[in-house]
C-alpha cells in the first residue's frame, strides 16, 4: 500500500475513534445509555460489576478483551491489515474512554439518544471508510456481509436488542429503550453514509457500450451484459449494458460514464437481493 494511501486510512481511523470516545463520555454517559454491540456489553458489565461487585473494572480493559476474539476470526476470514487497523481503533477509543471525564453537551435523554446515534454512526461510518471498523459486533456484521454478500447491520440490531432487553431487566426499561433508539439511529446513520454492502443495478442505454464496459471494468472489475435492440423514438440501433455493483461504486461509474457518452441514458436501482458470483474488493 502507498505510504500516501495508508496515512489517509489512519487519519480516518483516528478521527472516527475521537469521535467515538468523545460520544461514549458525552451523549452516552450523560443518559445512561447502553449502545449495543460490545461496546454496549463492556457498560453493562461496569455497571453490573458496580453495583453488584462493589468495584468497577476499566473500559478499556473489558472492550480489548471483547473485541479480542472477534478481530482474531477478521484477522484469519478477512484480512490482516484491516483487522490490526480495526484493533487500533478500538484501543485509541478504549484508552481515550478511560482518560475523558464524562460532560454533557445535552440533559434530555431523548436528546441525547438520537444525536448520540447519529454521531456514533458518522464514526463507524468513517472507520469502515478506511477499510476497518470500531470492533465488536462491527467485526461480526462486516464477517457475515463478506460471506453472504447481503447488508448484515440489521442482523447485528436484532441481537442488540435482545442485550438491551437484558439490560432493560436490570437496570429500567427507559434506559433499555432510549438505547434502542440510540441504536436505530445509529443503523439509519450508517445506511446513510455507508454503502459498500448495498448493492445498485445499473440500465444503461448508450452508443458507445465498449467504451461504457470498459470503464465498469476498470473501475469497478466487474462483469456486465450487453442487451442490443432498437431506439424506437429514433428507429436507430441502441445497446443497453446491465450489471450490478456495490453502492459505494455508483456514483463515481456513472460521472465516468457521462463523460465518455453524455447522452447515455442510466436508471439506477435498489438491489435488495441478490444470488451468484459478485465481485467484492478485498480488504487488504
Amino acid at each position: 500500500m502507498k505510504p500516501q494511501a495508508l496515512s489517509k486510512r489512519l487519519c480516518l481511523i483516528v478521527i472516527g475513534s475521537v469521535l467515538m470516545a468523545f460520544n461514549l463520555c458525552s451523549f452516552v454517559r450523560t443518559a445512561g445509555l447502553f449502545p449495543g454491540g460490545f461496546t454496549g456489553l463492556s457498560l453493562l458489565i461496569r455497571e453490573i460489576c458496580a453495583r453488584y461487585a462493589g468495584f468497577t473494572p476499566p473500559y478499556s480493559i473489558l472492550s480489548l478483551t471483547l473485541n479480542f476474539l472477534a478481530a482474531a476470526l477478521c484477522f484469519r476470514y478477512i484480512g490482516r491489515r484491516f483487522a490490526l487497523l480495526s484493533m487500533l481503533s478500538v484501543t485509541v477509543t478504549s484508552v481515550l474512554v478511560d482518560v475523558i471525564p464524562t460532560f454533557a453537551v445535552a440533559t434530555d435523554p431523548l436528546l441525547n439518544s438520537v444525536f448520540g446515534g447519529i454521531v456514533n454512526g458518522t464514526a463507524i461510518s468513517l472507520c469502515l471508510r478506511a477499510d476497518a471498523s470500531t470492533g465488536g459486533t462491527d467485526f461480526i456484521s462486516i464477517y457475515l456481509a463478506e460471506k453472504s454478500g447481503r447488508d448484515a447491520f440489521n442482523i447485528i440490531l436484532g441481537g442488540n436488542v435482545v442485550m438491551l432487553s437484558a439490560a432493560g431487566l436490570l437496570f429500567g426499561w427507559d434506559r433499555a429503550l432510549y438505547s434502542m433508539v440510540f441504536q436505530f439511529c445509529t443503523t439509519q446513520t450508517l445506511h446513510t453514509l455507508f454503502h459498500r454492502y448495498q448493492h445498485r443495478t445499473l440500465w444503461i442505454v448508450t452508443g458507445m457500450p465498449e467504451e461504457v464496459y470498459a470503464i465498469i471494468r476498470d473501475d469497478t472489475h466487474h462483469a456486465a451484459t450487453l442487451f442490443r435492440g432498437t431506439g424506437l423514438y429514433k428507429n436507430e440501433p441502441r445497446s443497453m449494458i446491465y450489471t450490478v455493483l456495490s453502492g459505494d461504486d455508483v456514483r463515481r461509474v456513472v460521472y465516468d460514464v457521462r463523460k465518455v457518452d453524455p447522452h447515455a441514458f442510466i436508471n439506477t436501482q435498489r438491489t435488495d437481493s441478490l444470488t451468484g458470483r459478485f465481485y467484492r474488493r478485498p480488504q487488504d
